[in-house]
């Protein structure tokens, strides 16, 4: 299973993080797949950058972000970008597409 997750970069008591994609059984500094963003909590306000087309391109590969990163991508409306892109819509008239199903 794929995380999307934060990866502890910086020097003592001066923290700042990558946000990365890493195979769940990698240690939270170890092998990572790739880095999507970073994010500084020292900063005021709080530096979050986060590349979107990534992002959403590991989510709807199935990548599950942990609490931290699901709050970051909200705060930037990456998961508000990803629930508009879930539904089916027909590609020539833009409307939903409904079941084939009728009673």
């Amino acid at each position: 299973m794929v995380k999307i997750r934060l990866r502890r970069v910086g020097t003592k008591k001066r923290p700042s993080y990558r946000v990365v994609v890493a195979d769940v059984r990698s240690p939270r500094d170890g092998a990572f797949i790739e880095i999507i963003g970073h994010y500084n909590p020292l900063t005021d306000p709080a530096t979050v950058v986060i590349d979107d087309e990534k992002a959403l391109g590991w989510l709807r590969q199935g990548a599950q972000p942990t609490e931290a990163v699901t709050r970051l991508l909200s705060k930037l409306g990456i998961m508000e970008k990803l629930a508009g892109t879930q539904g089916r819509v027909d590609s020539t008239s833009h409307e939903p597409i409904e079941s084939a199903t009728e009673d």
